[in-house]
């Protein structure tokens, strides 16, 4: 008599996997750090500007969490590098609100003109020299684990090697890190300056969608592991409810978390410029850093990286570009967004800063070393107080940067033309 229990066709079925109660409890923490900031846009409560600072500002940062894991776990329906462009663009969305909103109200008050160029030059550096280095080291810091059981050779604890289809990401910073140097030049971000940056965005997306780089089965970490786990129903009308309610959060908190900043400066006696340019975008981009942060810890070192490059591509071409167009909506002129000298030099600085991370990985190699410089080189600028200084500072990154890029010129030409080549081309599969 034959046991028909022991045939795989009467096998139980596994059960659905489902999101345990600490993922829950951590969606629900988000959701109480939020409630405050809506109670106080409701009922139109401001007491004061360091006790909106502390609520909206607390809203921003939990909707931010929200927003990265629900990104993050929707890579498990999106495939391939167009994953890693949305997941980097939603990402810094809270960033694009403080941003943009700094950027339409120098519309009808010109003196809010430096704030919005203060705040992208702050976390466009703050991305490149803590964010870079932060993921580097913690990616050969847990490399030294796989050479001890010989899964790895010595040298991964030196050198992080980047996801092949970083080549796209890398093609198009630098030729976005080049286009940069025209602000500084302007003296302004002009509407047409600002249209060209949005359409390099979108062929960005589109060349991105071209891309399969073989990694669509990486399992994810942390929180977006949870959700993406889900069945798929359940998972994806979880993202969307956490994309809409970081959304309202985030829009409802922005503007006046982003008053509260400049009018904190007064209160507290720091100079809001201060406070707008670093810590506003800390406070936007803390979840991003975490995200890859937890994508190295996991040995994914080139996905948490390539999540940063992509960010700085969205920086440099979205978020750059809305700024005028803000600005003309708020009532500027359609000449665009007006910079001061001092705003010249920030973003000569921020170019500069570009260009030699961009020179520092175009080999699709991120060394030790280097990590260790941009970090130093970042750390510096906060010693640097006057116009001098940032100049000096703008000249030594070129300097390095073309020392570098003589050093690996033979990558510089494969990585310009890649925004320009099929995807069949050998530049995505080198």
């Amino acid at each position: 008599m034959t046991d028909t229990l022991s045939t795989p066709t009467s096998a139980p079925a596994a059960p659905a996997p489902r999101m345990g109660a600490s993922a829950w409890g951590r969606i629900a923490i988000c959701v109480v750090l939020a409630l405050p900031a809506v109670v106080f846009r409701i009922g139109g409560i401001a007491p004061n500007p360091l006790v909106d600072l502390l609520v909206f500002g607390g809203a921003v940062v939990a909707a931010s969490f929200l927003l990265a894991w629900a990104a993050e776990a929707a890579q498990k329906d999106i495939a391939g590098a167009l994953a890693i462009a949305i997941l980097a663009l939603i990402a810094v969305l809270p960033e694009y609100a403080v941003d943009l909103y700094y950027a339409f109200r120098s519309g009808y008050d010109p003196s809010y003109e430096q704030f919005a160029a203060a705040n992208m030059t702050g976390s466009n550096r703050l991305l490149l020299g803590f964010g870079w280095p932060l993921v580097v080291v913690i990616s050969l810091l847990v490399a030294r684990r796989f050479v001890r059981t010989g899964a790895l050779p010595q040298a991964a604890t030196r050198v992080l090697e980047l996801e092949r289809s970083s080549r796209l990401d890398i093609g198009f910073l630098a030729l976005l890190a080049v286009v940069a140097f025209l602000i500084p030049l302007l003296g302004s971000i002009p509407m047409w300056f600002g249209f060209v940056l949005l359409a390099a965005f979108v062929w960005y997306l589109w060349r991105a969608s071209k891309v399969d780089d073989g990694d669509d089965d990486e399992a994810l970490p942390g929180m977006a592991g949870n959700i993406a786990s889900m069945p798929q129903a359940a998972r994806r009308w979880t993202i969307v409810a956490l994309f809409v309610v970081a959304a309202a959060v985030i829009l409802s908190s922005a503007e006046p978390f982003a008053d509260a900043l400049v009018q904190s400066g007064s209160a507290l006696g720091i100079d809001s410029y201060f406070l707008v340019q670093w810590l506003a975008p800390l406070a936007t981009e803390a979840p991003e850093f975490i995200v890859a942060a937890l994508f190295a810890l996991r040995g994914m070192g080139g996905a948490a990286i390539g999540t940063l490059i992509a960010s700085k591509v969205n920086q440099w071409s979205l978020l750059v570009g809305s700024l005028p167009i803000a600005h003309v909506l708020g009532g500027g002129t359609t000449g665009g967004l007006p910079l001061d000298s001092r705003q010249v030099e920030e973003f000569m600085l921020t170019a500069s800063q570009t260009v030699l991370g961009v020179a520092i990985i175009i080999a699709l190699r991120f060394h030790r070393w280097s990590a260790l410089a941009l970090a130093a080189l970042f750390a510096v600028q906060f010693l640097v107080t006057d116009t001098t200084g940032r100049w000096v500072l703008s000249i030594m990154h070129l300097v390095a940067a073309l020392v570098v890029l003589w050093i690996n010129r033979r990558d510089v030409l494969p990585t310009i033309t890649a925004p320009f080549r099929r995807p069949s081309s050998p530049v995505f599969r080198d």
